[in-house]
């Protein structure tokens, strides 16, 4: 396993960010790590990533533990902060040459780094001059310099516009095919984009770990907005074949939900012409992960 965590606890005073967590991630798999904030996301990251300890609970990565093999865990982590720390008088290359003097990496790689992370244009400005976007790309072409087996990114598209959003992406996807990458982030398009995997944690506990595919299917249900041409007698409503919930949203729009993968808009619609009504309009409505994701972290 690339990342293996067992029985992780982390508290801070009265207040436990970790609770139990335990998962692990093989080579190779892109992971979205989701959760609201202080959940203990960054908290877990830090653990494995060796800059804070954990109360109870073992944790490895690549197969060398966080605690005992602290050295051999930093030079096969390749890690992007929340609060991305730069030096901000130096410029992009300079800064890049000091981090490939750290890990002993050859100075070609810089050029490596820089190219593929879309740093070529702003390569020869200091970084206090930079964007807070290309400020992130230096970031992830410092995690990146070492070839690590693994990359830890903490809200990696932080600051990014549309355009750099859909690049960083890309990179990440790409390094993702020969390294195990897990992210964190609030951007569920980000997940659906590139992740395989879902980790969600609330207060500390993960509530879902799961495939992103079987994810959304399994939580799926089906949801349709219809509006009639006159009110209802909701009590009627409960007669349709898989109907799970129906509501009220207003005037005679309805939210129906239905515990079926058939399409029952024409079951809606035949409904409505036994019952003296009219569909005025009748659209199908999917969950996406954002709203899977706030159903999981309701308080």
């Amino acid at each position: 396993m690339s990342i293996e965590v067992q029985n992780i606890s982390k508290s801070y005073g009265a207040q436990k960010a970790l609770d139990q967590v335990s998962f692990s991630i093989k080579k190779g798999e892109i992971v979205g790590f989701l959760g609201p904030n202080g959940a203990g996301k960054s908290t877990l990251m830090k653990i494995l990533t060796t800059f804070i300890n954990a109360d109870e609970g073992t944790a490895a990565v690549n197969g060398n533990d966080v605690n005992l093999a602290q050295k051999a865990v930093q030079q096969s982590v390749g890690y992007l902060p929340e609060h991305n720390p730069l030096y901000l008088d130096l410029y992009v290359r300079e800064y890049l040459a000091f981090n490939a003097d750290v890990y002993k990496v050859a100075k070609a790689r810089i050029e490596e780094v820089i190219q593929l992370t879309g740093l070529s244009s702003e390569s020869h400005k200091k970084i206090g001059q930079l964007s807070k976007g290309y400020r992130q790309r230096v970031g992830l072409a410092t995690a990146l310099l070492h070839n690590p087996d693994v990359l830890i990114l903490d809200e990696p598209t932080t600051g990014l516009d549309p355009n750099q959003l859909v690049e960083i992406r890309n990179v990440i996807k790409n390094v993702g095919k020969d390294k195990t990458v897990f992210l964190s982030t609030h951007i569920m398009q980000e997940v659906e984009a590139i992740c395989d995997r879902v980790i969600i944690i609330d207060h500390g506990k993960i509530v879902t770990d799961k495939k992103l595919t079987k994810l959304v299917t399994e939580e799926q249900e089906q949801l349709i907005e219809v509006e009639f041409d006159k009110s209802i007698d909701e009590a009627i409503l409960a007669n349709l074949a898989y109907i799970k919930t129906y509501k009220n949203t207003g005037g005679n729009h309805w939210e129906l939900t239905f515990a079926t993968e058939e399409d029952m808009r024409p079951k809606v619609f035949d409904f409505a012409h036994e019952n003296g009504l009219k569909t005025l309009q009748i659209n199908l409505k999917n969950k996406n992960l954002e709203q899977i994701f706030r159903e999981k972290t309701k308080k």
